[in-house]
């Protein structure tokens, strides 16, 4: 062991759902340890603000990444300007509530395009670029972004969101198996409750259940997000794939 097992510097990291909630805290988390970061939303203003925020080492590159088409032209966005890609982080993600007998159809193309489909259709079509970052010694890394609702029935009616959580903790099972002789490495985060915009209606009628429902007592933090994606693209996790690792305060573990 030496000074770098947790040195992400240098490295280009992919970031969707870039410039706002975990995404943003991911990004930051990138940025302040020295990687090359490339971060990406719908909103081609908001990926400019941030990455002129950031400055150097800061690329923002808007894209769709809920349909194939955007899927594709954001991995050529990545390969004009980089030759290798280090990291994958898939966190773009949407959620729908309705009472059982209303949920629409229309909940569940939208949330499984973007939380479920996008991940691997992403996934795959970066794979020319993690192959060339990726060794033996030190593998490229997939992260992506599940939930607790994944791993427990959520507390709100939010079908196609949890089926598509659990579908993403899956997932990383499958493709990490397929990619492992490969060098690549593909793990999930599963949150808890943080401060985002995903979450703000809960957090303003609720705050002080969530907290209660958290046996540490507290919501998520910039930096439990941004540790927990930073440690995944690290040397210490060199050796870790396959895994979904709440980030929840024990939520799921200690319930």
């Amino acid at each position: 062991m030496g000074p770098d097992l947790f040195d992400v510097a240098g490295r280009h990291v992919l970031v969707t759902g870039a410039t706002k909630g975990i995404g943003e805290m991911i990004v930051r988390g990138f940025h302040a340890a020295g990687a090359h970061v490339y971060l990406t939303s719908r909103t081609a203003e908001d990926c400019a603000a941030l990455a002129d925020e950031l400055g150097g080492r800061a690329v923002g590159l808007p894209a769709d990444v809920s349909t194939l088409d955007g899927v594709r032209a954001l991995a050529a966005a990545v390969a004009e300007r980089t030759g290798t890609l280090d990291v994958l982080v898939n966190n773009a993600g949407a959620t729908w509530g309705a009472d059982i007998e209303d949920y629409p159809d229309e909940a569940w193309d939208k949330v499984l395009a973007l939380n479920l489909k996008s991940p691997f259709h992403l996934t795959v079509a970066c794979l020319p670029l993690l192959r060339a970052a990726a060794t033996a010694e030190r593998p490229a890394r997939v992260i992506a972004i599940g939930s607790v609702d994944g791993m427990r029935v959520p507390i709100w009616e939010s079908y196609a969101y949890a089926a598509s959580k659990a579908g993403v903790h899956h997932l990383v099972k499958v493709m990490g198996k397929r990619l492992a002789s490969e060098h690549i490495t593909v793990n999930a985060i599963a949150p808890g409750v943080f401060p985002s915009k995903m979450m703000r209606f809960a957090i303003e009628e609720a705050e002080d259940e969530l907290v209660a429902s958290v046996p540490l007592g507290r919501l998520g933090q910039p930096g439990d997000a941004a540790g927990a994606a930073v440690f995944l693209a690290s040397p210490a996790a060199s050796w870790i794939t396959g895994a979904v690792l709440p980030v929840d305060g024990g939520m799921v573990t200690l319930a």
